[in-house]
């Protein structure tokens, strides 16, 4: 009697081992649901408007590498400049350049028509992909693919053919590409588009590709995302040399910039 009862409690003891380390499988299994294209807009824009909202001014260090191809020459120009973003009394984000330093030749006048910078890649480039830009893009979210589940979530994006018409729009360009975000913090880490039709210079007409790796950049212990590297190429769509613009810039040491003023004595 007493030895069926042991092994009546053994096997008790091993039902309820396994059903423990089913569920515990089942638990450990188990992942986070993926975002709907819907919830991943919605909080790309919360980061868009936080980012506006909380940050502060600041500036950094920039070195852009200005590349020139033309006639079978290759001509290469690096200047180096502090980038500052500066918030105004309306809270509107200024941008400005102050050139420290410029090495390798000058570009000959009148031969560089490619875009040489990127305005507002610090102040709202990643509006591209938001709710605010519904109007202007076709937006598709990429299936997962079983190699790489955990790979991050891909944002495609289209213009919309009225959009070249809408001044809130951020590209007025014809233009297709596509975002990266990191699924654990969902925050924008690359994002890259080429527009086919480029007006160059008055000119030329050319494809440009434009791609900017985001980093994260830690000012007043608040975190926000930065461009790190930015690459553009231009090449236009007719010419009778090889000709290509490009240019790749670097954004580093991020520090708050302290904005003073000073009264003068009234006369």
């Amino acid at each position: 009697m007493l030895e069926n009862t042991r092994l009546g409690g053994y096997r008790f003891l091993s039902i309820l081992i396994a059903c423990v380390t089913a569920s515990l499988s089942m638990g450990f299994g188990q992942t986070a649901p993926r975002p709907t294209l819907d919830e991943l807009l919605l909080r790309l824009q919360s980061n868009l408007d936080d980012y506006k909202q909380a940050i502060p001014s600041f500036f950094c260090s920039e070195t852009v590498a200005t590349s020139l191809n033309y006639s079978r020459k290759h001509q290469v120009t690096v200047t180096d400049s502090i980038f500052k973003v500066i918030r105004s009394a309306s809270g509107a984000l200024m941008e400005s350049h102050e050139i420290q330093a410029v090495t390798g030749p000058p570009v000959p006048a009148g031969s560089f028509g490619g875009p040489g910078s990127i305005r507002g890649v610090l102040t709202g480039g990643l509006e591209t992909v938001s709710t605010s830009q519904n109007a202007c893009m076709h937006y598709v979210l990429e299936p997962v693919s079983d190699s790489n589940e955990r790979g991050p979530y891909i944002i495609r994006f289209t213009t919309r053919p009225d959009s070249l018409r809408r001044p809130e729009c951020v590209l007025h360009d014809e233009a297709s590409g596509q975002v990266l975000v990191d699924p654990k913090t969902l925050r924008v880490t690359r994002m890259e588009f080429t527009a086919p039709n480029r007006v160059i210079d008055a000119a030329e007409i050319g494809t440009w590709h434009l791609s900017i790796n985001y980093a994260p950049v830690v000012l007043m212990g608040k975190t926000f995302w930065m461009p790190s590297v930015l690459h553009s190429t231009a090449v236009p769509n007719e010419s009778d040399d090889a000709v290509s613009y490009a240019f790749s810039s670097r954004y580093t040491d991020f520090h708050k910039l302290e904005v003073t003023s000073q009264m003068l004595p009234v006369r």
